[in-house]
């Protein structure tokens, strides 16, 4: 065999054993369904197509910063147990940021359930936690489902999963992209999908809705996964989920897609400073607008006065300028209030 020819084998033989490899990077690449909100290799904001900040504008904010003073450590009041909804009823209980526990259709099920000191990587760093949980985890009742919205950290908790696994073993409902990452922690019955997809769990069906946000865990893999809300209905009635998003156009396809929405839980914190997060983060009054687009008879607030050094407005701020918006749009403590943590609402 001449070298030339060597060569050739060996690099055929080469292709035969890279080409594996290069079948599964194409696949992965287009892993997803091409939509108008996944373009074969990353997810995607159609509302805000190149609008979205940059590298620079994040170091801008981090080297300009205006944090407004955070106490290290608020005390919880202590308030009664959740409620036990009957089949009919609805029943949330705020656990802090965007973790509640929620009644509906006689079902318990966990949203972005974070326990953990600091939404961050890091045990020593990040955004620490100034409130406790509203619950322990020995206070929860038996769950039936447990919910991600998407994957930052403030929201997918990886020790906060484990624990949840080992006590329930309750099936995990995400967005693409999840489902490898929360099978590694411990949940092996994990279900994806994408807005507008829909799965049942436990006689509740659970249907992942549009949101303008973004996903990441390190500075490598940006709008890899998706992200979004859930709607979750049962026994004719209707809770929505925002998690974490902007105002924008969605709330009124939701609402259209979702008449009569009994309780929406809508973000109303981490929106300092405005010229960076707008786009990402509502403020009270954008949950407010929000609120009206989507039609809903009820909101509660969340996503605020958990975990310091997320964004820059002090602790108190989305409450008071949440009365400030209610004001302002004609709405009523009634229509669109908060909860304290470990706080119940039933209706």
């Amino acid at each position: 065999m001449t070298l030339i020819n060597r060569r050739s084998a060996l690099g055929g033989i080469g292709a035969a054993l890279l080409a594996p490899l290069a079948l599964k990077r194409a696949e992965a690449a287009t892993a997803f369904p091409l939509s108008d909100h996944y373009d074969g290799s990353r997810f995607f904001n159609p509302h805000i197509v190149g609008q979205e900040k940059g590298f620079g504008e994040v170091v801008r904010w981090m080297l300009n910063r205006d944090r407004k003073p955070w106490p290290k450590q608020v005390e919880n009041k202590p308030w009664p147990k959740p409620p036990e909804a009957t089949a009919d009823q609805i029943a949330v209980t705020f656990i802090g940021h965007a973790c509640f526990l929620v009644q509906i259709g006689g079902r318990c099920f966990i949203t972005d359930p974070v326990f953990s000191d600091r939404a961050s990587p890091f045990s020593f760093a990040g955004p620490k936690r100034v409130r406790a949980p509203g619950l322990a985890f020995d206070d929860l009742p038996r769950l039936d489902g447990i919910l991600v919205s998407h994957n930052h950290y403030d929201h997918l908790d990886k020790a906060s999963l484990r624990e949840l696994d080992r006590r329930f073993q309750a099936p995990v409902v995400t967005s693409l992209g999840n489902r490898s990452l929360i099978r590694g922690v411990g949940p092996q019955s994990v279900t994806e999908l994408d807005w507008w997809q829909s799965h049942v769990v436990a006689g509740v069906e659970i249907t992942y809705v549009p949101a303008q946000h973004f996903a990441a865990r390190t500075p490598f893999d940006r709008n890899q996964t998706l992200w979004g809300g859930f709607v979750l209905q049962a026994q004719g009635r209707t809770v929505y989920f925002a998690a974490d998003t902007g105002y924008c156009p969605h709330f009124k396809e939701i609402g259209a897609r979702f008449p009569g929405i009994d309780l929406s839980l809508l973000p109303i914190g981490a929106y300092e400073p405005r010229w960076f997060m707008q786009l990402m983060h509502m403020n009270p009054d954008d949950a407010v607008k929000a609120h009206l687009d989507l039609g809903t008879a009820r909101s509660i607030g969340m996503h605020f006065g958990t975990f310091a050094d997320l964004t820059d407005e002090a602790i108190g701020d989305p409450i008071a300028d949440l009365a400030t918006a209610r004001d302002r749009h004609g709405l009523t403590v009634s229509q669109f209030d908060t909860l304290d943590i470990g706080q119940s609402l039933l209706i």
